[in-house]
């Protein structure tokens, strides 16, 4: 019997298409790279450049604005239990952009990554009650994730495999074969859920070791 997981803080569904554009599936990630630069700018580390007291150039550079996110979350909590919303609204719209962009370059679609609308990838996360949330737990998700970690390593590069496979597929047939879609879509629903628990820390509950 399959355990039913779908009340879990963090749910991830997206749509399987009928049909898929060979064209625009045998050059994705040509296509893809414009939205991979806009998503990259988001998300990776930015870099400051200052000339200091002597004259001399110097660079510094950020942890990105995920890291941010997470140290900053992580002391709200630990120290006042609190959650900003408009903290968890930022992370949860930069979280569901990232995965229209995933599921475009992983072949899941074949629309183009919106930076608004939800499309056919539906990604879901209940915004917390901090004070419902233990303050000390934070400091050590990231350790007690690791067997998910590890988990996870393996199932990506299955689902690498399956992408590669998948679009043989589809330039053949013009679609994704559905048992091969769900196995995708089910590692990154885990790979979600590891997310909301250990990164956006908006759940004590441990992930379920599950595709569905």
């Amino acid at each position: 019997m399959t355990s039913d997981h779908s009340s879990y803080a963090a749910r991830l569904t997206i749509d399987h298409p009928e049909r898929l554009d060979r064209l625009t599936t045998l050059l994705r990630p040509l296509w893809a790279l414009p939205i991979l630069i806009v998503l990259g700018v988001l998300t990776g580390g930015g870099t400051l450049h200052y000339v200091d007291e002597a004259g001399r150039a110097v660079q510094s550079s950020g942890g990105g604005i995920g890291a941010d996110l997470f140290s900053a979350t992580l002391l709200m909590i630990l120290f006042r239990q609190i959650y900003p919303r408009w903290w968890f609204d930022f992370a949860l719209e930069l979280g569901r952009f990232g995965w229209r962009v995933g599921a475009y370059l992983l072949l899941l679609t074949d629309r183009y990554p919106s930076t608004v609308d939800q499309q056919s990838v539906h990604l879901d996360v209940d915004y917390p009650d901090a004070r419902q949330l233990n303050r000390w737990l934070p400091l050590v998700k990231w350790l007690l994730a690791i067997p998910h970690y590890l988990a996870l390593v393996v199932l990506v590069i299955a689902a690498a495999l399956v992408t590669i496979f998948a679009w043989i597929a589809i330039l053949v047939t013009g679609t994704y074969p559905r048992g091969l879609f769900d196995f995708v879509v089910g590692v990154g629903r885990w790979a979600t859920r590891v997310w909301a628990y250990a990164v956006l820390l908006v759940t004590d509950q441990y992930p379920p070791f599950s595709l569905h």
